[in-house]
C-alpha cells in the first residue's frame, strides 16, 4: 500500500466468518463436499406477497432515485404497526423509528453517535462480535461482562454494580440471546432498566431473533421507563427470511434517534424504494406465515438435537432463534479443536463457540438454516464420525 492503514484497525480483526467462509468456499471449489452448518443465513424464501411487491415495484418508472434518509413514511408506519401488533409497543412513526440497511449498520451508527475516545462499553461474553468491533472502531474501550449457564446466561448485575462504571456509556444486550438462544424474562428487562438508570448507561438491545422459535416475543421498549435509557435494533433478516435484503430499524426516543441520524445521513443516501415497499408487505405477514416458518425450524432443530446427542454434547431444548448452542464433552479440549476435527474428518462445519468470547470456549453452535436433506446427511456423517471414534 502507498499509505499505512489507520491506527484504529490495529485493534480490529477480520470477522471470523468472513475468513472461515472464504476457506470453505475454496475447499468446495476444490471438490470437497462440505455441509456448512455454521452461519445463520436463512434458506427459506420471503412471503409470496413480499416477492411480488418487489418485482412489481422494481419495474415501475420513477422508483430508482434517491430516497429520504429516514425512509418512507409508509415503511415507518408499517414498522410502527408491526411493533404494536407484535410487541405491544407504541412508537411514533415520525420521531421514534429509523429504517436501517440491516441492524448491523445500526450497531456501527450507534457506536459512532455516542462514543468518544476513552469511553467504555459493556459487551456480553459470549456475544455477537460486532458489538466489540464497532466500539473499537469508534475509539472506545471494551469491558466484557460474563454470561454463564449457572446464571441462565443472564448478566450478574450485582457484580457489575461493584465495578467502576464511571466511564461506561453503552451496554449491549441481546435477548433472545445469540449464541445461546436464551429467552428474556420480564424480570430481567426490569432489572436492566433500573441498572441503566442508576448508572446512567444507555442500553442497546439487539432484537433480531424474537420471532424465531420463541412463543413470547418481547421488546425492551414495552417496559416502564425503557425509552429513557434504552434503544432497540430489529431486523427482517431472520424473522422474515430477508437477510440479503438488508432491512432493519432503530427504535427509540427522538433524541437518541436524531443523534444516530446525524451519522446515518452522512453514510448513505437512502434505501432503494422497491425494497422499502416490499418490506411493508413483509411486515404484514400473518401469524400463520410465521408459524409455518417456525414449524420447519422446529423439525430441523430436532435433527440438530440428534447430532448433538451423537456427539455427546449437552444442551437446553428451550432455546430460541435459528441456532442450537451446546457444550462439548468434557473429554474435548476446546470447541475450536472439536469443530476443526469434525470439519476435516467428515466435511461438516459447526461453529466453534470461542468466536463469541472465551465463555464459549467449550461450546459449539449448529445453524438451522439448511434444508432437511442436508441436515439428515450431516447427521449420517456425524454417526460415521462417532462410530470411527469408538
Amino acid at each position: 500500500m502507498i499509505i499505512p492503514e489507520a491506527n484504529r484497525l490495529g485493534s480490529v480483526k477480520e470477522y471470523y466468518f468472513s475468513k472461515k467462509l472464504r476457506e470453505i468456499r475454496a475447499r468446495v471449489a476444490a471438490g470437497e463436499q462440505i455441509l456448512n452448518l455454521g452461519i445463520g443465513n436463512p434458506d427459506m424464501s420471503p412471503s409470496n406477497t413480499t416477492l411480488k411487491t418487489l418485482v412489481r415495484e422494481a419495474i415501475e418508472p420513477g422508483k430508482h432515485g434517491y430516497q429520504p434518509y429516514k425512509g418512507t413514511a409508509q415503511l415507518r408506519y408499517a414498522f410502527a404497526n408491526w411493533y404494536e401488533n407484535t410487541y405491544r409497543v407504541q412508537l411514533n412513526a415520525e420521531s421514534e423509528i429509523l429504517p436501517l440497511m440491516g441492524s448491523k449498520e445500526g450497531i456501527m451508527h450507534i457506536s459512532m453517535a455516542f462514543l468518544n475516545t476513552g469511553d467504555q462499553v459493556l459487551v456480553p461474553n459470549p456475544g455477537y462480535p460486532a458489538y466489540s468491533s464497532a466500539a473499537r472502531i469508534a475509539g472506545a474501550e471494551i469491558v466484557p461482562y460474563k454470561l454463564s449457564p449457572e446464571n441462565d446466561w443472564y448478566p450478574n448485575l450485582e457484580e457489575l454494580a461493584k465495578q467502576d462504571l464511571a466511564r461506561v456509556k453503552i451496554m449491549w444486550i441481546n435477548y433472545p440471546h445469540m449464541p445461546t438462544g436464551t429467552r428474556p424474562s420480564d424480570e430481567l428487562f426490569g432489572q436492566l432498566i433500573a441498572f441503566a438508570k442508576e448508572h446512567k448507561i444507555l442500553l442497546c438491545h439487539d432484537n433480531p431473533y424474537s420471532l424465531v422459535l420463541n412463543p413470547d416475543p418481547k421488546s425492551i421498549l414495552s417496559f416502564p421507563g425503557a425509552k429513557e435509557v434504552a434503544i432497540e435494533l430489529n431486523s427482517l433478516s431472520k424473522s422474515h427470511n430477508m437477510a440479503g435484503w438488508r432491512i432493519g430499524l432503530f427504535a427509540g426516543a427522538e433524541a437518541y434517534l436524531q443523534a444516530v441520524l446525524k451519522v446515518k445521513s452522512n453514510m448513505d443516501s437512502g434505501m432503494f424504494l422497491p425494497l422499502q415497499e416490499a418490506a411493508v408487505s413483509a411486515l404484514a405477514n400473518s401469524f400463520a406465515w410465521h408459524g409455518e416458518r417456525n414449524t420447519e425450524y422446529q423439525k430441523r432443530r430436532n435433527v440438530a438435537f440428534k447430532m448433538l446427542d451423537e456427539l455427546e454434547c449437552t444442551y437446553k431444548k428451550d432455546q430460541a432463534g435459528m441456532f442450537v448452542w451446546a457444550r462439548i464433552p468434557d473429554s474435548e479440549s476446546s470447541g475450536e479443536e472439536f469443530s476443526e476435527r469434525i470439519l476435516n474428518s467428515i466435511h461438516v462445519f459447526l461453529t466453534p463457540g470461542f468466536i463469541f468470547g472465551d465463555q464459549g470456549e467449550k461450546y459449539i453452535r449448529i445453524s438451522l438454516c439448511t434444508p432437511m436433506d442436508g441436515l439428515q446427511l450431516a447427521l449420517e456423517r456425524i454417526r460415521e464420525f462417532t462410530k470411527a471414534a469408538v
